[in-house]
């Protein structure tokens, strides 16, 4: 757990996990119903999956899921996933002190690599990877089945 006066981060357990659910509503324009948004969250608590929540006074302001896998080209590494600062808390370091909380994190658990996806119309998000140390190392193709 990393503590900074009133914010705290820390690993949500699995029968809070729920809680990250308004933010994740927030994160995709509302567009996903909610009882759909429930069976993929708890579906994803059943995989190599984990969710770092960011508090302050013991509000969940921030969540950053993590996939963790081994891939031919990076080892064992970590996916970042549904990254979200609530408005509120942005410019106020909490993205840096999240981050920082997720490479430790990531270190103590063996992976050398993080990788992450994020919308291309998402420039805010861009220079804050960027100014974190990310790189650009391709593109994410989608298909719908």
């Amino acid at each position: 757990m990393l503590k900074d006066n009133a914010v705290s981060i820390r690993i949500i357990e699995s029968k809070d996990i729920l809680s990250i659910l308004p933010l994740l509503q927030k994160l995709g324009n509302f567009t996903v119903a909610e009882a759909v948004l429930k069976e993929r969250i708890l579906e994803s608590t059943k995989q190599n999956y984990e969710c770092i929540g960011v508090y302050e006074s013991e509000k969940l302001i921030g969540v950053c899921g993590l996939w963790f896998q081994t891939r031919h080209y990076a080892g064992k590494c970590v996916e970042l996933d549904h990254v979200i600062i609530d408005d509120d808390a942005r410019s106020r370091g909490v993205g840096k002190m999240l981050m920082d909380y997720v490479y430790h994190y990531a270190k103590r658990k063996g992976c050398n690599w993080i990788e992450l996806n994020t919308y291309v119309q998402n420039f805010p998000s861009h220079k804050f990877y960027y100014n974190q140390g990310f790189v650009a190392k391709g593109y994410h193709f989608v298909k719908e089945i």
